[in-house]
């Protein structure tokens, strides 16, 4: 199975569920490739959490969700050291963070104390607890639901917890014949009950050696350079695009052009990418809780004064 067929298998299955999500899909799935973890944004009731548990079903992975709530502590996401008395000894407890797919849902609704809890976890692939590390599985994903920043009751995530989302996903409201389908195939019961895999831990791990080799011309690269660049000297900008980010677009840059079937990237891959990776990551001057489309806004404005190479990508 190449990635273009798995990726079809994918939202094919998943749209079961969900309608009209292909894009999110997509999304979530280049995240998992490169070993990356998906942020779903967007106002209650949307589909957010419904689709997560659709693409864990799909997937065949170990799956544990966690509802982020004000007084959740971190040993309740980590684990524990506790004192078993009938061995007299200490113990370590793993929390629900040793699975390969976790759901943290509502992710901006806990303290920032626990949010911190996920920076080792989502980078390094491994927690420390009292000076033991312990690695995670393989493969490693969080999707993470938040509602806008706005709404009540929420906290706004740390720069570097933002930073560690290889993309930003908004669902939005779906059309009126994509809510028909929906309110049809809901009516009766829930379709995710029914809802069989498609792949496993192995085929992943397997798809995710398949971009690799993907290859990347020195124009693309400086299309993409400029783009990074004017971001860290925008006027309105006042923290633009992280080395990390760079290198976290090269690699989805490669995934995607695996999906379009292709060995090499083209500027429309950047273009069509910049926003879900890049957009969540920029911080505005005179930042309110209410800048992300202004983000959006001014990233496509940048996209539009750099100058797009027209080599023959294909050689």
């Amino acid at each position: 199975m190449n990635i273009r067929e798995a990726d079809r298998l994918l939202r094919e299955n998943v749209a079961k569920v969900m309608v009209g999500c292909e894009d999110a899909v997509d999304l979530i799935f280049i995240a998992m490739l490169v070993k990356g973890h998906a942020l779903l944004e967007d106002v209650p009731g949307t589909g957010k959490t419904m689709l997560a548990r659709s693409v864990a079903r799909s997937l065949n992975l170990d799956f544990k969700r966690i509802q982020f709530t004000p007084d959740l502590l971190p040993s309740d996401i980590l684990g524990i050291n506790y004192y078993n008395q009938k061995n007299s000894e200490f113990e370590f407890r793993r929390g629900p963070i040793f699975t390969s797919l976790i759901l943290a849902d509502e992710i901006n609704r806990a303290a920032p104390r626990t949010q911190a809890a996920m920076l080792e976890a989502m980078e390094e692939k491994q927690v420390s607890i009292d000076g033991t590390t312990y690695p995670l599985s393989d493969p490693f994903l969080v999707i993470a639901t938040q509602n806008p920043v706005e709404n009540s009751g929420t906290y706004p995530l740390p720069e570097a917890q933002i930073d560690r989302f290889t993309l930003c996903i908004h669902l939005g409201y779906l059309s009126r014949e994509d809510e028909m389908k929906m309110v049809k195939a809901h009516s009766v019961f829930n379709p995710i009950e029914t809802l069989e895999s498609i792949m496993d831990a192995n085929t992943i791990r397997d798809l995710g050696r398949q971009w690799q080799d993907v290859r990347i011309s020195d124009d693309v690269y400086d299309y993409l350079l400029q783009i990074v660049n004017k971001t860290r000297n925008h006027e309105n900008i006042a923290l633009g695009i992280s080395p990390r980010a760079t290198l976290t677009m090269v690699k989805c840059l490669k995934v995607y052009a695996r999906m379009q079937d292709r060995d090499y990237v083209i500027p429309d891959d950047i273009k069509k990418l910049c926003t879900p990776v890049f957009a969540h990551r920029l911080i505005l001057k005179g930042f309110t809780y209410t800048t992300e489309q202004n983000a959006e806004g001014i990233l496509n404005e940048i996209i539009r004064e750099c100058i797009v190479p027209t080599e023959d990508f294909n050689r």
